[in-house]
C-alpha cells in the first residue's frame, strides 16, 4: 500500500508526530510575548465531528478502486505543509501577507519551468486550470490586441467561456479519430487573420488526448500567433519515459511555446487549488502594471501581486508545493515521475483487458493515463444505456468510475455501434491516475467483469 494511502486511512501517529516537530521548529526562538486566543475547544470539536459525519457522504477518492474522475489524493508532505503553513495563514498577494511562502512559490514555479527547459519566465500560482488559462489567454489578447482564440473542439469548454469574458471571437477547430487537434483544419482557420492565440492542449480532460504540438507551432509561427499549451491536466507527463512516439514529440516541444498552464492539483500531489501560469517571456509583465501603494510598501522586490490578476491568495499552497517539491523532484527518472510512469502502465493494462472482453471496445488508446471505453449496442443509444447500467453496477461493487459524452466521429472508428440514432455516446471513463493502480489492476478488471455480468 503507498505511503500517502496508508497515512490517510492508517494510524495517524507518524503524521501527527510529523506536523508537531514542525511546528516547534516553528515557534523556536519566538521574540513576541506569548498569548492565547479565546477558542472553546468542547465546541470546537463537536463541529468537528458534526463536519466529519457530513463528509462521509462522498466517494473514496484516495483510493485505488477510484477510477472515477481526476482526483489523486494529496501527498501527506503536501497536507502536512498546507496545515503548517495555516498556522501562519500567509498570503501571496505582496510580500508583506507572506514573505516566507512568497519565496517558495518563485521557487516552486521556476522548479514547474525547468521542466520545459525554461531558466527565465514568469509565473505564478493560482487557484487552478481555469484561472490560470484566463492569464494567459489575457495577456495572449494584449500581445495580439482585437484578435481571438482557437483551440480543438476537445480542448476544455473553459476556453470558449473565457474568450467570451474577454470579448474575443473563439473558433474550435476540428479533431481527428483520437481527438488531437487537426493541423490542416488549424491552417485553414488561421487563413483570415483573425486568430492571434492558438491553445494547445496537451492532455484533453475527456480522453487524454495530446495535441500534435510541433506542427501546431509551425502552422501558427508561419502566421505570427502565439501558441498556448494548456498542459493543466497532462504538464507533469513531460517527465514520463513511456509515452508513445507522437505524445513524447508533443512534450519535447512545449518549451517552444509562448505560455503553458499546469496544475499541481492534479497530478502534483497537491491539495485544491493550485495551479500555475508561466510565461516563457518575463516582459509580458508589463500588462500586469497596477498602482496599489497601501499593498507593496515593504521592499522593491517583485510582488507576486504585481504579476497576476488575482489578489488574495494562498500562501499555504505555494508551502504545500515547495514541499512536495524537496521531497519528490519533478525530474526525469525520479521518484515523482515513477509514478506517472506506473500510472500510464496501469491505464495501458486496462485498455488491454478492455479490447479483449468482446462486450467491451475501447475508443482509442490513452496518450496518458486516461482510458475510455464503451459497451457494444446495436444502437448508440443503446451503448449509451448499456454503459450507464455498467457504471451504477460498478459502484455496487465498489468499483468508481465515469461517465462523458463522446461524439460520434471518435466513437465510430471503434466499430463499437452499428447505427447511429444519436450523435453522442456516453461512454465509460476511468482516470488510471494513481501509483497504486498498478498493483490494483487484477482486482479493478475483476469488478468491472462482475459490473458487467450484472447490467447484462
Amino acid at each position: 500500500m503507498h505511503l500517502h494511502w496508508a497515512l490517510m486511512k492508517g494510524s495517524n501517529r507518524p503524521e501527527r508526530a510529523a506536523l508537531e516537530a514542525a511546528l516547534v521548529a516553528l515557534e523556536r526562538d519566538a521574540t513576541l510575548p506569548p498569548f492565547e486566543a479565546g477558542v472553546d475547544w468542547d465546541r470546537v470539536r463537536g463541529v468537528l465531528l458534526e463536519a466529519a459525519e457530513r463528509l462521509r457522504d462522498n466517494y473514496p477518492y484516495g483510493h485505488p478502486l477510484y477510477v472515477g474522475q481526476m482526483l489523486k489524493p494529496p501527498h501527506p508532505a503536501a497536507r502536512l505543509a498546507y496545515a503548517l503553513a495555516m498556522t501562519i495563514n500567509p498570503n501571496n498577494h505582496a510580500l508583506d501577507g507572506g514573505r516566507a511562502s512568497s519565496a517558495m512559490e518563485k521557487e516552486a514555479v521556476a522548479s514547474l519551468a525547468s521542466m520545459f527547459g525554461w531558466s527565465e519566465s514568469l509565473g505564478h500560482l493560482c487557484g487552478g486550470g481555469t484561472m490560470a488559462n484566463f492569464e494567459a489567454l489575457w495577456v495572449g489578447r494584449q500581445e495580439r490586441p482585437g484578435r481571438g482564440v482557437a483551440a480543438s473542439m476537445q480542448a476544455h469548454y473553459t476556453h470558449s467561456r473565457l474568450s467570451e469574458v474577454l470579448g474575443v471571437p473563439f473558433v474550435g477547430i476540428a479533431t481527428d479519430s483520437r481527438g488531437r487537434m487537426d493541423p490542416a483544419a488549424l491552417e485553414t482557420a488561421l487563413a483570415s487573420g483573425a486568430i492571434g492565440t492558438v491553445v494547445a492542449t496537451l492532455g484533453t480532460t475527456a480522453c487524454g488526448a495530446v495535441d500534435p504540438l510541433p506542427e501546431i507551432l509551425a502552422v501558427a509561427r508561419a502566421r505570427g500567433v502565439r501558441v498556448h499549451a494548456d498542459a493543466a491536466y497532462g504538464g507533469y507527463f513531460t517527465l514520463a519515459r513511456n509515452l508513445e512516439a507522437p505524445a513524447r514529440r508533443a512534450f519535447d516541444a512545449a518549451g517552444e511555446c509562448d505560455s503553458i498552464v499546469i496544475d499541481p492539483h492534479k497530478h502534483g500531489l497537491q491539495p485544491y487549488g493550485c495551479g500555475a501560469v508561466i510565461f516563457r517571456d518575463p516582459s509580458v509583465g508589463r500588462h500586469y502594471r497596477h498602482d496599489s501603494p497601501y499593498t507593496y510598501f515593504t521592499g522593491r522586490d517583485l510582488h507576486l501581486g504585481e504579476i497576476s490578476l488575482e489578489c488574495s491568495r494562498p500562501g499555504a499552497a505555494a508551502v504545500a508545493l515547495w514541499t512536495t517539491m524537496r521531497l519528490l523532484p519533478p525530474v526525469p527518472a525520479g521518484a515523482f515521475a515513477s509514478g506517472l510512469e506506473a500510472g500510464r502502465e496501469a491505464a495501458l493494462a486496462l485498455q488491454r483487458e478492455v479490447g479483449a472482453d468482446a462486450r467491451l471496445v475501447p475508443l482509442m488508446a490513452p496518450e496518458l493515463d486516461i482510458v475510455v471505453f464503451t459497451r457494444r449496442g446495436a444502437r448508440a443509444s443503446q451503448a449509451s444505456e448499456a454503459n450507464r447500467r455498467i457504471f451504477d453496477a460498478a459502484a455496487r461493487h465498489d468499483l468508481h468510475l465515469a461517465l462523458a459524452s463522446f461524439p460520434r466521429p471518435l466513437v465510430e472508428p471503434s466499430g463499437a455501434v452499428q447505427s447511429w440514432d444519436a450523435d453522442s455516446v456516453t461512454c465509460l471513463r476511468a482516470c488510471v491516475m494513481k501509483p497504486e493502480h498498478r498493483d490494483w489492476m487484477p482486482e479493478i478488471v475483476t469488478r468491472l467483469k462482475s459490473a458487467l455480468d450484472d447490467a447484462a
